[in-house]
């Protein structure tokens, strides 16, 4: 508990308590408000040629959803891991982590203690995006219900979760920030080309939980697709943890 306090305290005096909400809820919205008002910015720019004619479709709301999950998935992905990939790597490379576990402190202590701060900074700031964005969905496109928005809250936080969990694991491996940048992101783009190469196996990949949450607030119903894919997703991120403490304590005793 003392060195998640740290850690949270950390990332407040680092204001990632302040900014990456904002990134996130400014991410999420961004689609959707561009798409509702996009005629309205056509005009403003100077409008189309004359006779031509610009319709936009209509998108229901979960397909209004979707857009900002495909946001959050890119950019938000990205913002993860930019403000994790160093919190290991930072230390191991100064030599902090060594000051630190020179006290009574289990290895295993100081890798959750930094995943579980990162956690819930990550879930607060998606809670915050996905409320707002929710808001101007059903103010601008139509209803979503509540219980929709907590399935798509709760799943595809645990996709992000499994983002913290890689980030947290390559720390552990590399001593470079910049170098945990670059494979976590590769992991996840390999993870995305393989899903869709092999899709008719792995359908219970965690690359695939976006899909199953739109279909389950666009059914009005909880697919057992989406309950297990989560449960591995899960799955998958404590395992992660589990190697990354073992590796982290290898790298450290052999100096």
């Amino acid at each position: 508990m003392t060195l998640f306090q740290k850690e949270l305290l950390e990332n407040w005096r680092n204001k990632k308590w302040i900014w990456v909400p904002l990134v996130m809820i400014l991410i999420s919205i961004m689609d959707p408000l561009t798409t509702y008002y996009l005629p309205q910015i056509i005009d403003s720019v100077g409008g189309v040629p004359e006779g031509t004619t610009f319709e936009l479709p209509e998108f229901a709301p979960p397909e209004v959803m979707m857009m900002s999950l495909s946001q959050l998935s890119f950019l938000g992905v990205l913002v993860v891991v930019l403000i994790a990939m160093g919190t290991i790597a930072g230390e191991r490379k100064s030599g902090i982590s060594e000051l630190i576990l020179v006290k009574p402190v289990h290895y295993m202590n100081y890798i959750t203690a930094k995943w579980a701060s990162y956690l819930l900074l990550v879930w607060v700031s998606l809670l915050l995006a996905l409320l707002v964005s929710w808001y101007y969905i059903n103010l601008l496109f139509g209803t979503i219900s509540f219980s929709d928005f907590l399935i798509t809250y709760i799943f595809y936080g645990l996709w992000l979760t499994l983002v913290v969990s890689l980030t947290i694991f390559y720390n552990t491996v590399i001593k470079s920030s910049g170098l945990v940048l670059f494979f976590t992101i590769l992991t996840i783009m390999v993870m995305s080309i393989v899903t869709q190469i092999f899709q008719h196996i792995l359908d219970w990949s965690p690359n695939n939980l976006s899909t199953y949450i739109i279909e389950s607030i666009s059914t009005g119903e909880l697919h057992s697709e989406l309950i297990l894919t989560g449960v591995i997703t899960l799955a998958i991120s404590i395992v992660l943890i589990l190697v990354s403490g073992q590796l982290f304590k290898r790298k450290e005793m052999a100096g």
